[in-house]
């Protein structure tokens, strides 16, 4: 997500709103992010509104009334806490704001998985079903393809995962799907395991491995990746047997393959050359 001076200043304050919402005993962060996401569907569909909420010239407080006439009755204060926030700072442009409470919609999901102990499960849901994207073009151009109606893009998304995963995961796929962003909805799924990943600060080792990895192999390979790379691992790892062996590394824009198509690939660059 890249966003502008002014707009980060504004979801560091919203962002500080959430974390004191959640900090209460009672509250749901779960149900917060929903809540929070479908405010971000609103947004996405009624243009109108969504220039009202972020127009800096207007009166802060007129902001934060208008969205509280408006959703009341349909958020629960926690979540029209944090929504009131967003809308009474200055934003660098509409896109901006939705983009930002869309994050705060998925960091309430995501410490919600946290607090239930299945962070790490979630993560990895996310994680497979962006390989399962990346190996099925002909899936990832339906659920990316811009022309199709949103509401069949989300019913495709529902009826892939339908009860295989968490919840939670099942929301911040249906997100990813129906506001893509990036190269592709895998780009913006891996996203999501980023974020989650970073909620223990662990950088993202995705990992493409010619065989199955024991336990004993995948803890090996962390403790390698983390003395290389100075900080945490999250070690996330998907089977490709047309490597032929070996595997290849992917930590943010660093590759290191070791597959025997990697080697074979090198090879006839150096004797192109």
């Amino acid at each position: 997500m890249t966003l502008h001076a002014a707009s980060r200043e504004a979801l560091s304050f919203a962002e500080t709103r959430l974390d004191g919402v959640l900090g209460d005993a009672g509250a749901d962060p779960s149900a917060v992010g929903e809540e929070l996401l479908s405010v971000v569907d609103l947004l996405t569909r009624e243009i109108g509104l969504r220039r009202a909420v972020s127009d800096g010239s207007s009166d802060p407080e007129a902001r934060k009334q208008l969205v509280a006439t408006l959703l009341r009755d349909k958020l629960s204060a926690p979540a029209l806490s944090v929504l009131e926030a967003v809308v009474g700072e200055r934003w660098s442009n509409p896109r901006e704001l939705v983009d930002g409470l869309e994050h705060l919609g998925f960091s309430a999901l995501l410490a919600g998985a946290e607090k239930a102990g299945k962070l790490d499960a979630v993560e990895d849901e996310l994680f497979q079903f962006a390989r399962i994207l990346e190996s099925t073009p002909e899936l990832e151009g339906a659920l990316s393809d811009r022309t199709a109606p949103t509401e069949a893009k989300r019913g495709l998304a529902r009826q892939l995962v339908a009860d295989k995963v968490d919840p939670i995961t099942k929301v911040l796929i249906e997100q990813a799907v129906v506001r893509p962003r990036g190269r592709s909805v895998a780009h913006g799924v891996d996203r999501l395991v980023e974020l989650a990943a970073g909620r223990s600060d662990r950088a993202v080792a995705r990992v493409t491995s010619a065989t199955e990895l024991t336990d004993e192999q995948r803890d090996r390979l962390a403790g390698q990746l983390e003395r290389l790379f100075e900080r945490p691992i999250a070690l996330h790892v998907a089977l490709d047997r047309s490597l032929g062996a070996g595997l290849v590394v992917r930590v943010g824009d660093e590759v290191i393959d070791g597959s025997a198509a990697g080697r074979l690939e090198a090879l006839r660059r150096q004797l192109a050359g």
